[in-house]
């Protein structure tokens, strides 16, 4: 099997086993992530206070319009959240939600003191074509292998996130260009620098595989 046959296998099974249910999240945690300082930016913890038009004035991308202009799911009711909290009152992560409960990183993600999170919307895991469920629903493993390789330690701004990063996977993810158009392994950024209570969050259009897969 060619390792690109490989690769559309484990993105097929993801894909599957998300679209089984979108639940809320849940608390279990059986996994430990790295938590890191890094470049707070303008997104990060000590800067993220404000009301939303502040916020939303910081963020950049297309997608952007597509976030909720009120409620727990805007710019301002995020910004009072921990990630996984505030992905889960964003319609547009519902899927990336069920992934980060089915792989029991909730208390993680929730609890670290600044991430930098590469977040795939619904549409970005709807590009995964349908197939074989019962391996990726089995593999807690794998799943927790694909989230993590979409945070990096520290919550870095448009202005420091260009170039080569590590990832809670311990592999590496490289981030291109800047607010004016930037991607993530060719992933684009949909909607970058938006501030939880613990990371900086850039929305993204194709799910991030690691390099061993």
């Amino acid at each position: 099997m060619t390792h690109a046959t490989r690769r559309t296998g484990v993105l097929t099974a993801v894909a599957i086993a998300l679209s089984v249910s979108v639940t809320a999240c849940g608390s279990d945690d059986s996994t430990t992530a790295g938590s890191g300082g890094g470049d707070t930016g303008a997104a990060g913890s000590s800067a993220a206070a404000g009301s939303g038009s502040d916020i939303a004035d910081r963020t950049f991308g297309p997608g952007c319009s597509s976030i909720p202009s009120s409620g727990s799911g805007s710019f301002d009711g995020m910004v009072k959240d921990p990630v996984a909290t505030a992905a889960s009152n964003n319609p547009l992560l519902s899927t990336l939600v069920t992934a980060v409960t089915k792989a029991g990183l909730v208390d993680t993600l929730n609890g670290a003191d600044g991430l930098t999170v590469f977040a795939p919307t619904n549409d970005a895991f709807a590009k995964i074509p349908a197939a074989q469920l019962k391996k990726v629903l089995a593999n807690k493993k794998m799943l927790t292998e694909i989230l993590t390789h979409h945070v990096i330690s520290g919550q870095l701004a448009p202005s420091s996130i260009d170039g080569s990063h590590t990832t809670l996977d311990k592999d590496h993810v490289k981030v291109s260009g800047g607010t004016d158009g930037m991607t993530v392994d060719g992933a684009k950024v949909l909607c970058g620098n938006i501030p939880t209570a613990n990371a900086t969050v850039y929305v993204i259009d194709t799910v991030l595989m690691p390099q061993d897969m």
